[in-house]
């Protein structure tokens, strides 16, 4: 009997499971629904790519990018597995192609966007084939809760009632309470396991800057980066160009990447990003889902993200390797400005703003957060954390000053106003402002109104504190309305005080080399090794190239890593190098020996 252990092997060469994955694994394959919320890195379409070789119908995946489908269905070629992918990139002779392979039973899995999946005639056609599983890649696009929520993807609510035989597993690397709640309501009515794998990457060291200078900042924080792989993320196209321009100006091999540029421009700035070592990506967010680097060594945010999810899907491409990495994120009004003009121009509802203008307060709160930051963001997606001595907080904590007053006047107008308003309304009332809403409920009569003068910024940048530091919590699913925690209400009953950074002040964290920066440099290979896997990698990027995909198809550089470390001699030797299968040492593993050995 085949198992699930001979096809990682034989077909991904692999010889064992990544904590979590034979658990879904084996949900989808006894027929349970299930949603895996699982780090960028973790291994995710390992997950179900394992199960569509052993269910009995095919399996379809769905998927937002063409770029996405083509790069995995080019990795599965390449070890071995029959793929299909079925997009608007090819002519229709190939899309027709394609579906006959998966009709005649000689393709086990299928590629397709939502919007193509959902077609009435696509559907009527899929029926014929009696899927065993639709898999939802990027599922937090299914949530109006999320904040990345396409509508293309809300009409997969339906499949659960058109395929009621089939399985529907979903895959996110973010996903907060109610977005997950949401996901599995949609997609199988909440008939269905909900696996979240964790959210902490104690490898990533955590830096956050108000701005000074943002060309300077830069170049001060990336002087402790020289000679290693990253990313560097701006808000515009324009200024993708400007920094990448700078930082060649200053001995860095960085290249610009954005939507603006041609597709052929893109592909080869991606390719020597994959294949070079010491290469700086200037990027918009157009850059990362479904790059296979693993040894990214930093991201680095020149503008505030969307979201905390944002934030965290974007440093996430660093250090999928697990070896200290290291990020930094550069905030100013200037950004916060613009991203609040991004979501109340972006012609969705007000119930959506709301919950978007939530979101980039909690994101707000972590930028300003008193404690461990790493501790902030666990707590955003539910989960608790030590202090983790790794992000600027902890390695250098700032200065706090007695704020109990003014924490007493806001807790104060939130518990009289029922905890049912949102951060406008109580920071008015505890100021004092006589708005048409506050006089509507009559706030003006309460005795909390207008208990301190501070000024309404100084107030905003408390706030955000007393969220950061659990507080306070901000309901998402009730239009952001503020309630007290179990600690702001022994600060209203005078069981202990509320101290925090001083609202009024701008903190900046000079570049310096952190422990992540020196532990990298330790364990680092020597000039032979190094040279060997420059080889490599010049190797793979002529197969690559032969193949017109990425350099990743070929072999990880995980993979790679692994065959200089290993120096193995033999078939059997290769074999057993992490990521080396029979069918990838057949087409490329005699020319990786006789490189290896020289």
């Amino acid at each position: 009997m085949t198992t699930p252990q001979y096809i990682l092997s034989e077909n991904f060469g692999h010889n064992a499971f990544r904590p979590g994955q034979a658990e879904i694994v084996d949900m989808i394959l006894a027929g349970k629904n299930v949603l895996a919320v699982m780090p960028t890195g973790a291994g995710k379409s390992i997950c179900y790519q394992v199960p569509s070789q052993l269910l009995e119908n095919p399996t379809v995946v769905i998927s937002p990018l063409v770029a996405l489908m083509d790069n995995q269905a080019a990795g599965l070629r390449a070890n071995g597995v029959s793929v299909s992918a079925i997009h608007s990139g090819q002519s229709r002779e190939e899309n027709v192609a394609q579906w006959q392979a998966v009709a005649q039973g000689q393709t086990r899995l299928l590629y397709l966007s939502p919007e193509r999946l959902m077609q009435p005639r696509m559907l009527s056609a899929m029926r014929a084939l009696n899927p065993s599983l639709f898999v939802v890649d990027e599922a937090h696009c299914v949530s109006k809760w999320g904040p990345a929520f396409r509508p293309e993807y809300a009409d997969l609510s339906r499949l659960k009632d058109l395929f009621p035989d089939a399985g529907i597993a979903a895959f996110t690397a973010t996903a907060d309470a109610s977005t997950r709640k949401d996901i599995a309501s949609q997609l199988f009515a909440e008939q269905g396991e909900i696996i979240v794998q964790g959210f902490d990457r104690p490898n990533l060291s955590l830096t956050v800057s108000s701005l000074t200078n943002r060309t300077e900042q830069l170049l001060a924080w990336m002087e402790s980066q020289r000679g290693e792989s990253g990313i560097v993320y701006c808000l515009s196209r324009k200024n993708t160009e400007k920094y990448a321009e700078i930082l060649r100006q200053h001995g860095f091999n960085a290249l610009p990447y954005h939507a603006g540029l041609t597709a052929e421009m893109r592909f080869e700035h991606q390719e020597r990003f994959l294949a070079e070592s010491a290469v700086v990506i200037v990027a918009t967010i157009a850059f990362g889902m479904g790059i296979d680097k693993s040894n990214v060594r930093f991201v680095y945010h020149l503008n505030l993200p969307s979201s905390l999810e944002a934030y965290y899907q974007e440093i996430g491409r660093a250090g999928r390797d697990g070896a200290p990495s290291e990020t930094g994120l550069i905030f100013a009004m200037d950004d916060i400005r613009m991203r609040r003009q991004f979501i109340s121009d972006d012609g969705s509802d007000a119930e959506h703003q709301m919950r978007e203008h939530r979101r980039l307060d909690a994101l707000l709160g972590y930028c300003e957060a008193s404690k461990c930051r790493r501790q902030v963001l666990m707590s955003y997606f539910g989960e608790t954390s030590e202090p983790c001595g790794n992000c600027d907080v902890c390695l250098n904590p700032p200065e706090l000053i007695d704020a109990t007053a003014e924490a007493l006047a806001l807790f104060r107008a939130i518990k009289a106003t029922g905890e049912r308003f949102g951060a406008t309304h109580v920071i008015g009332v505890a100021r004092g402002e006589k708005t048409a809403r506050i006089l509507q409920f009559e706030h003006d009569q309460l005795p909390a109104f207008g208990t301190s003068d501070k000024p309404k910024p100084w107030f905003q940048g408390l706030l955000r504190q007393a969220v950061a530091l659990r507080y306070l919590n901000v309901d998402m699913e009730a239009y952001g309305r503020l309630e007290l925690l179990a600690k702001g209400r022994e600060v209203l009953e005078g069981r202990q005080p509320f101290k925090c950074k001083d609202p009024t002040i701008k903190r900046v964290v000079k570049a310096s080399k952190s422990r992540a920066s020196a532990f990298k440099k330790a364990s680092a290979f020597d000039e032979r090794d190094n040279a060997v896997l420059s080889r490599l990698k010049a190797l793979r990027m002529d197969f690559a190239k032969q193949l017109g995909k990425p350099a990743f198809v070929v072999f990880s550089d995980a993979t790679l890593i692994d065959m200089v470390t290993r120096k193995p001699k033999t078939r059997e030797e290769m074999l057993g190098v992490s990521g080396v299968g029979p069918s990838k040492f057949d087409r490329f593993g005699e020319a990786f020996l006789a490189e290896l050995k020289g």
